[in-house]
């Protein structure tokens, strides 16, 4: 079972992290990027997911800045609360909640003394994307249907490491001729697009497809598996 610590960013700014650690033999670290809803019992359950793998993870509060302490559910009320959190914090100055980022990269390299790869969902999913593309001591990056990810701006960015995307076809935040555009751009990303909503991968919202949620979770495994070996 994880637990959080406190992680000092580059500037000094102190943030808790939730941190689980494999019982066996450790094979790398993952950075878990969380969605608007802050470091849930959902986010919290990926990392253990990935630390019954075999990866020590690491999921930082990037709304500690505007924010201690978020947890939300999946209800309107949430949504209207995590989306103005995720707006005061895009809002911060640079590198505004990166420097979590960073200091979660820094901590999983030092804890595993392996190779550190990130994944992110919802607005995870465009920070993951951000981090790939700016961030050193990153090995893999996994993005799930990264809100914002495929606008022409974010689109411009280069990934310094391998990128899995998983996307929607029922997601109305996202449009396929978006995603495919996206992945005109970049063939270099190996996108997946599924039969399903945004959210698809979270058991708590309404909109958790299983047979999406696992066939994205095999490819993410695999993925992992060869890029952080």
């Amino acid at each position: 079972m994880g637990s959080f610590v406190n992680l000092t960013s580059a500037d000094g700014f102190s943030a808790p992290a939730w941190v689980a650690v494999p019982e066996g033999p450790v094979r790398g670290a993952i950075v878990v990027l969380q969605e608007i809803f802050g470091v849930n019992a959902h986010i919290q359950a990926v990392a253990e997911r990935f630390a019954a793998r075999g990866y020590i993870s690491v999921a930082p509060s990037l709304f500690a800045r505007v924010q201690p302490n978020v947890d939300l559910g999946y209800a309107q009320a949430d949504m209207e609360r995590g989306m103005a959190l995720k707006s005061a914090t895009e809002a911060l100055p640079a590198p505004g909640a990166m420097a979590e980022v960073q200091a979660a990269i820094a901590h999983a390299a030092a804890i595993s003394g392996g190779k550190v790869g990130i994944v992110g969902f919802c607005w995870g999913g465009l920070m993951t994307w951000r981090a790939a593309c700016t961030q050193p001591g990153l090995s893999a990056a996994v993005c799930y249907y990264g809100g914002g990810m495929t606008t022409p701006a974010e689109s411009a960015r280069v990934p310094q490491c391998p990128v899995l995307a998983h996307f929607a076809r029922q997601d109305h935040w996202i449009p396929v001729d978006a995603v495919q555009a996206f992945g005109r751009a970049h063939p270099e990303v190996e996108i997946h697009l599924y039969d399903a909503d945004h959210g698809f991968n979270c058991d708590h919202r309404g909109a958790y497809d299983e047979a999406s949620a696992l066939q994205a979770r095999d490819r993410t495994l695999a993925f992992f598996d060869k890029h952080l070996a």
